[in-house]
């Protein structure tokens, strides 16, 4: 792997203390520094862990349900079973014009744009 050069500024107080580090290690400073971004690189965040996490879990049920046909059906079961009162009629006009009353289907979808509209 080729190396290539890059000016870093740091303050005094860290310059010293690498320097005394270089002087009792018996290694130049570029080494240690390389050792020490290497370390902070190669150590992994909350962030890192839950992404991993979140994944493992979306592999396990995968594997569980690999053509989601699971998944398929509760959705075909609940277009199915649920009245919705606007099946196939348009609406019009703003959201918070809607009426109150919604059904579970209605309920959702007001959330998701709500959430949607809420992000912009």
């Amino acid at each position: 792997m080729s190396r290539s050069a890059f000016t870093l500024r740091i303050d005094a107080a860290e310059r010293n203390a690498l320097k005394n580090l270089s002087k009792i290690e018996g290694r130049p400073i570029n080494q240690l520094l390389i050792e020490a971004i290497k370390s902070y690189l190669g150590q992994r965040t909350e962030k890192e862990r839950s992404l991993e996490a979140t994944l493992d879990s979306l592999k396990a049920y995968r594997r569980k349900d690999p053509g989601f046909r699971q998944a398929i059906a509760a959705f075909v079961e609940a277009e199915a079973t649920v009245n919705d009162p606007l099946e196939g009629a348009p609406i019009e006009g703003n959201v918070d014009d809607m009426p109150d009353s919604a059904g579970p289907i209605q309920t959702k979808v007001r959330g998701v744009i709500g959430a949607e509209l809420g992000r912009r």
